[in-house]
């Protein structure tokens, strides 16, 4: 099944089910986005909308992306939501957002599923205003080494989808190659962790 099928089927009961990664991925994600300012926000691979939420609340305008109709159709469904600008785009094609739009350009649990990162920085710069941030949150490569993945249902139903493993120095380079420059990289466990490995990574970037 393709990524994108896995998605419109795992919508369903996304929001739902008990999901690690994706909770403490909305706790970090407004931890680290709390202290910047910004007005225009471009959420890459947007989902059920769970950061959307928080993304709202604190800008005047968002514009939300995702390949998943079935994603996009939970998150247009939320009231909370409805003031959000929500586009379906496949993130290895042309966004079609426009040049020098965005101040903060954000992206969830998205780009294990991209074999190449380095056209999604080269997109992302594109969008963004002279000294927008770039946030990227992300299951940690030591997870990933040890064959963790993004997987959905449970028991013998569970099902897995294709991903692709990244080093920290990927996503490192790739940045830098397209005019980014780092601000700070974190590692985030488990509240209770029964492994030693952190369970995601998070960058900060800034465009130059």
């Amino acid at each position: 099944m393709s990524i994108q099928k896995s998605y419109n089927e795992w919508s369903a009961i996304y929001d739902g089910n008990e999901n690690k990664t994706r909770d403490l991925d909305q706790m970090i994600t407004r931890r680290e986005l709390d202290p910047i300012n910004f007005t225009r926000v471009l959420e890459t691979g947007c989902g059920t909308g769970k950061n959307t939420l928080y993304l709202v609340n604190r800008s005047a305008d968002v514009t939300a992306l995702d390949f998943s109709e079935g994603m996009l159709a939970m998150a247009k469904a939320k009231k909370e939501l409805s003031g959000v600008n929500f586009l379906q785009r496949d993130l290895l094609k042309d966004w079609e957002v426009g040049e020098n739009q965005f101040d903060l350009v954000t992206c969830n649990l998205v780009l294990e599923h991209i074999e190449d990162l380095n056209p999604f920085f080269k997109k992302a710069n594109k969008a963004m205003v002279s000294g927008g941030h770039l946030f990227i949150s992300e299951l940690h490569p030591f997870r990933q080494y040890k064959g963790s993945k993004a997987k959905y249902g449970s028991g013998e139903e569970e099902k897995e989808l294709e991903v692709y493993i990244h080093h920290t120095s990927d996503f490192i380079y790739s940045a830098l190659n397209n005019n980014f420059t780092l601000i700070s990289l974190k590692e985030w466990f488990d509240e209770n962790p029964s492994k030693p490995e952190p369970r995601l990574i998070t960058f900060l970037f800034k465009k130059f």
